[in-house]
């Protein structure tokens, strides 16, 4: 996977992602309120097999993985270290309050922390605070009519890095008013992510160095600057981190998830997890099968461990190639309203003369091929993003940079977000497995793929490679598995086209956690569908979460409706709540 894409409607920064198992950050999209989950939480990505693609290319060469160093402590250690920190979670619980203003959370959110070990092998050792937030179920469904409670929902968006404290706000929105009533909505920022315990690989002010290069082929010169920048990367991780650096991995991930139950007062959890969140609550599922009540997996990352994370990355950047395609043909067929072109390839031609120009000259001298790349990069998380770039594109050569400006440019001022989020990707996804420490493996796999796949590969690279030369050890990957009857039904929701998290994992997760069922979005790529505009991938999801109710093994759905063309800027802007200010946060029961 590679850089965590934040989209929707609710929240900081519709600006380029660096790594994509998720999203962190909401938006609140003025013209249209029905937007999925993931999207409104998040868009980080994820990975996938392409198999097409990698027909085309060849056998990659995936030799070369380090293997993973013995654990220090044993998992019998691990477990006991659970088992306490779930009674102090039991005993204590969270005392929620009002929540504060850093946050920058609407009235009627309430706030709290809970503790959990930042070493399960040594419970009684240093501990950490996770803040997490919540809004109690309204108890009132559409009509007015009373429901019960059903206990709580608890939320990730994925990342690794994005938090899911702004979760509970969708409960104000139509599509999650029946949910709402039922459960009370939780969210939390994960071991590292804000405030919890927070992570840093770099001084923020480093993080916008002005307009980039992302070349689709580059020299041997440049990749020794980037491999250097790896390095220090790396470096800055450990120096920064410290002893703790370690500890901040997914497994750690699943056992915090099982404390935050037990502070909740539940006895099992109810769960959805999007996009990287699916990946540890698999996790979670199979180290604590009993302890299940529902789980939704929205976006799956292939679980395999084999493909954890190397090669996922690999099959994410072939994906992305499809789903680049896709926004192409897309502008094509609407080329009397942007005028980029008629066919794909004429798209891509206009696409590249564009870049051209902003390496010989940024637009607004902020904006360069790289922050072009990153802000064509969302729209395969989204296909409602696709109006908006291509007004972007089409403005830009027509001699207007601005709506370019706009969308590409950099935000300093959530500099300390983005790097924070940046730190706990990197140290999350190396931590949890091995990975090639040869140059050449990486080098030879992604020369290889980029020959059929150019537009992300490299960047992909770039995003992932300091764990090449990480100096800590590596967790080995859980074999995700569960038993007929070991785990209550589950539903995994897919989209056949996501780049983010290409199809193929669903597959695997499908498969590996006996008695889920799948449904999918047939020939859509949106990352994530959760409470998104399809109706009936949203039947599913309220029969199962309010009533238990699931197809026998498998089911489809239509896609939704492509975006219709539009020059309105007004219309495809997305609106950042914070810098709203407090008054315009809906206010919310609870």
């Amino acid at each position: 996977p590679a850089s965590p894409a934040r989209r929707s409607r609710l929240s900081i920064q519709p600006r380029a992602p660096r790594r994509r198992h998720c999203g962190a950050v909401l938006y609140i999209h003025p013209s249209r309120t029905k937007t999925s989950l993931l999207s409104l939480l998040c868009a980080e990505g994820y990975v996938m097999r392409a198999a097409v693609l990698y027909g085309a290319v060849g056998s990659v060469l995936l030799s070369g993985l380090g293997a993973a160093p013995a654990q220090g402590r044993t998992v019998t250690a691990e477990v006991y270290g659970v088992s306490v920190a779930v009674r102090r979670a039991e005993a204590g619980g969270i005392r929620f309050g009002k929540c504060p203003v850093v946050e920058g959370l609407p009235e009627g959110f309430r706030c709290g922390t809970v503790q959990v070990p930042l070493d399960y092998a040594r419970p009684h050792g240093k501990q950490i605070s996770l803040t997490v937030s919540r809004v109690a179920a309204t108890g009132k469904g559409p009509r007015g009519k009373k429901v019960a409670r059903q206990g709580a929902l608890v939320f990730n968006p994925g990342g690794p890095g994005a938090s899911g404290m702004s979760f509970p706000v969708l409960g104000f929105l139509p599509e999650w008013k029946r949910i709402g009533a039922a459960y009370d909505l939780v969210g939390y920022a994960p071991r590292g992510v804000g405030r919890s315990a927070p992570l840093s690989c770099q001084d923020p002010k480093q993080l916008h160095r002005g307009p980039s290069q992302a070349p689709t082929h580059p020299s041997e010169s440049y990749k020794k600057e980037r491999i250097a920048r790896a390095k220090a990367y790396a470096r800055g991780c450990a120096q920064r981190g410290g002893s703790a650096l370690r500890h901040y991995h997914s497994l750690n991930n699943a056992r915090d998830l099982d404390v935050l139950r037990a502070a909740l007062g539940e006895r099992r959890l109810t769960f959805m997890g999007a996009s990287y969140g699916t990946y540890f609550g698999a996790l979670y599922a199979t180290l604590f099968p009993s302890r299940v009540r529902r789980m939704v997996f929205d976006s799956a990352v292939d679980p395999d461990p084999d493909q954890i994370w190397y090669r996922n990355n690999l099959d994410q950047s072939a994906a992305f190639e499809v789903r680049w395609a896709d926004f192409r043909a897309w502008v094509a067929k609407h080329h009397t309203v942007y005028g980029l072109g008629n066919t794909p390839e004429k798209v891509l031609r206009s696409y590249e003369r564009v870049a051209a120009r902003l390496a010989a000259e940024p637009a607004g001298g902020k904006v360069g091929p790289g922050q072009l790349k990153s802000a064509l990069l969302q729209a395969a998380y989204y296909d409602d993003y696709w109006p908006q770039r291509a007004l972007a594109l089409s403005a830009y050569r027509k001699g207007d940079p601005e709506p370019l400006i706009q969308l590409a440019g950099p935000y300093p001022e959530a500099a300390v977000e983005q790097e924070n989020s940046n730190a706990v990707y990197t140290a999350v996804e190396c931590n949890d497995a091995p990975w090639p420490t040869e140059w050449r493996v990486w080098d030879h796999d992604n020369t290889r793929l980029a020959r059929t796949a150019p537009f992300e590969t490299w960047d992909n690279v770039w995003t992932n490679l300091p764990c090449a030369y990480w100096g800590g050890p590596r967790q080995r990957p859980l074999d995700v598995r569960t038993g007929p009857g070991e785990l209550p039904p589950t539903l995994v929701l897919a989209a056949e086209r996501d780049a983010a998290a290409p199809y193929d994992g669903a597959l695997e997760l499908h498969r590996r956690l006996r008695g889920s069922v799948l449904v999918t979005e047939r020939d859509a790529g949106s990352h994530g569908v959760a409470g998104g505009p399809n109706k009936c991938v949203n039947g599913y999801l309220e029969a199962y979460l309010l009533e238990g109710r699931l197809p026998k093994r498998r089911a489809a759905c239509a896609a939704h409706p492509e975006p219709k063309p539009s020059t309105a800027r007004s219309e495809h802007s997305p609106a950042p709540l914070e810098s709203m200010g407090r008054g315009s946060w809906p206010v919310l029961p609870g």
